[in-house]
């Protein structure tokens, strides 16, 4: 039957604000605005609605939606989430929700940059919420494509070179990933692109270990590209750093998250005994993620460099959680997904607050702003304490649960990225230091704090968030304990798989 749930007004709301800024005259900015702003209200309200009314004691897919599309070849719109997508899909809500909201700086070709900006929060949410092979791949290209020309037209610095090494990367991973994607369509031979009748046929006729020892390792490389997996990181800090504020938050904040995601989903889940086999390797490129990433930080001078190289450190503790597999290792992975998700966009907002008026982010031009800026002083304060692990964040459950999940596995590993928290705490805390401490330079007397509520909202949203995560974990813990669950049943039956074949060889 055909239904329209709120999964498909998430997307429709969006859609609907596209087409009405297309239909609205261009130098009707503050209706632009606000079409912009309802629509994605609109979307993030309801994927509250949604994390809150998803059954976590019945687990599995729920508030789905399914309509044939293309019908000879398997093709479905097919939409549903799990206790893991629900939380990624609250996720960005929060951050496509603040970042419409610190947008008021984009003055010139606003209809442009809304229509695409929209573009990109459709492309996000689809990912998260598809169950259906095509689609994915589908909204992770669309999430993907805009982020060229948001930053190519309204970025700053070194813009060109940022947005040409940006695409040749994420275009060279997304190619990967579409011949994996491909063999794997073919591999498992039902002539569906559906994610659930794929998972149900591969619990009885999972593939062959040669086949998923080839394609688990090109789905790894070529989603891990968003990821940031070491050495393909180069593109994303100056990406960071060009991009305008909006565009970063949800690039930081979720759009990294995508190839994490896909790695889980259709790399752990629907190919266990490769994940088995290769993610000893994946647990050591990590390892290199978060400590070679983490002292490039230490060495930056701009701001945004700093918070981009941070968020590449931190993408390794979500790989190190993802290469444990295991109950505390997967739960922390989307636990820290969603935590680091909020505080990288929290971080690069407000960032954004001072560049628009000082158009500087060098830490040697800086210094003194907690004068002028208070509010902006104390929420990049609690952002750095988060970045570094600190007590009571959502942060630091996320990273405690990981490292233990680590430390049964990979116990070097483990002690090298509790290294890799003590560097965040110094280069962040000297961040802190140097822009927001010291005597403040006469010329930065006309810097402004925010003062409104209006001004205000995004980051208080943000570090509330963070706060009431961190002192309870368990409002979505239980929801990712519902999705990891399955994962880990399939784990455990590929892993007796192969011990009774040992057995039988050993006999």
């Amino acid at each position: 039957m055909f239904t329209l749930g709120p999964l498909t007004g998430i997307l429709l709301y969006p859609i609907i604000g596209i087409i009405l800024i297309f239909l609205t005259p261009r130098d009707k900015t503050s209706w632009i605005r606000g079409i912009s702003n309802t629509a994605v209200f609109l979307s993030f309200v309801t994927s509250l609605w949604v994390f809150f009314h998803y059954d976590s004691a019945s687990g599995g897919y729920q508030f789905v939606d399914h309509i044939p599309w293309v019908v000879p070849l398997g093709i479905s719109y097919h939409v549903g989430v799990d206790g893991i997508n629900s939380v990624l899909v609250l996720l960005q809500g929060f951050c496509s929700f603040a970042g419409v909201l610190v947008t008021r700086s984009i003055k010139e070709r606003v209809k442009e940059y809304y229509l695409l900006y929209l573009m990109l929060i459709i492309g996000v949410y689809g990912v998260f919420m598809s169950l259906d092979l095509f689609f994915l791949y589908f909204f992770y290209e669309m999430a993907v494509m805009p982020v060229y020309l948001l930053i190519g037209v309204w970025g700053s610095s070194d813009k060109e070179y940022a947005t040409m090494k940006l695409t040749l990367y994420l275009t060279g991973g997304a190619v990967l990933a579409f011949i994996a994607l491909l063999s794997f369509y073919n591999g498992v031979g039902l002539g569906t692109f559906d994610l659930v009748a794929i998972q149900q046929h591969l619990t009885v006729h999972p593939l062959s270990p040669q086949l998923q020892n080839w394609i688990f390792p090109v789905i790894v490389v070529g989603f891990g590209v968003i990821v940031t997996l070491w050495p393909f990181y180069t593109w994303s800090p100056i990406g960071y750093a060009a991009a305008p504020t909006s565009v970063s938050m949800l690039h930081a904040g979720v759009l990294k998250k995508l190839g994490a995601y896909a790695i889980l989903r259709l790399g752990i889940q629907m190919m266990p005994e490769a994940a088995q086999t290769w993610m000893p390797w994946v647990a050591t490129l990590a390892v290199l993620n978060i400590l070679y990433c983490g002292l490039i930080s230490l060495t930056q001078r701009d701001l945004k460099f700093i918070l981009g190289y941070s968020s590449c450190s931190h993408m390794g503790y979500i790989l190190l959680g993802l290469a444990c597999l295991n109950t505390i290792g997967l739960n922390g992975v989307v636990f820290l997904m969603f935590a680091h998700g909020i505080m990288a966009a929290l971080g690069f907002a407000l960032v954004g607050t001072f560049y628009d008026q000082t158009h500087t982010r060098n830490l040697d031009e800086l210094g003194g702003l907690a004068k002028r800026m208070p509010f902006v002083t104390t929420c990049f304060t609690m952002t750095a304490m988060a970045s570094a692990g600190l007590p009571g964040f959502a942060n630091f459950v996320a990273e405690v649960m990981i490292l233990l999940g680590a430390w049964d596995k990979y116990r070097w590993q483990a002690v090298l990225a509790v290294l890799g928290i003590v560097v965040t705490a110094v280069y962040m805390l000297k961040a802190v230091r140097l822009v927001f401490q010291g005597p403040l330079p006469a010329k930065w007397n006309h810097v402004n704090d925010a003062k409104t509520v209006f001004q205000r909202l995004p980051y208080a949203l943000l570090i509330l968030v963070l706060l009431v995560v961190g002192f309870w974990p368990s409002l979505i813990l239980k929801n990712i304990e519902a999705g990891t669950r399955p994962i880990l049943e399939q784990l455990e039956r590929s892993a007796d798989i192969e011990q009774r074949i040992t057995f039988r060889k050993t006999e």
